[in-house]
């Protein structure tokens, strides 16, 4: 009867560790995916803050003032000021033409010569 208390007091115990391997392994699994998503959203919030920066840049006013005071002898520009123009996404473009749709041509094969 002792025997028999042993191996199963032993079997309990390899049960016990395999379950805790088991557990351990699905943990540091997850642990390395949340380290990728961790990753992952460190790079794009880079790449957000690098896209802001440049849009805070093309987006500045005096932008278009220093433009103009560096290619003022190339181009022949007059001095800009701010008040001039408003934020670029403020820009109002023009509508394209509109531009009349014919109706489509009938090509017709009677004046084509066979070789």
């Amino acid at each position: 009867m002792r025997s028999l208390l042993y191996v199963l007091m032993f079997l309990t115990v390899i049960g016990a560790a395999f379950w805790a391997y088991h557990e351990n392994y699905k943990t540091q699994a997850a642990l390395g995916d949340a380290q990728a998503v961790r990753a992952e959203i460190r790079d794009a919030r880079a790449r957000l803050a690098v896209l802001r920066a440049e849009w805070a840049y093309l987006n500045r006013p005096d932008r278009l003032r220093d433009l103009a005071e560096i290619n003022f002898d190339r181009l022949g520009l007059m001095p800009l000021e701010p008040e001039q123009f408003g934020r670029v996404d403020q820009i109002s473009y023009p509508q394209p033409p509109e531009l009349p749709i014919s109706e489509p041509v009938e090509i017709s094969s009677a004046g084509a010569q066979e070789p």
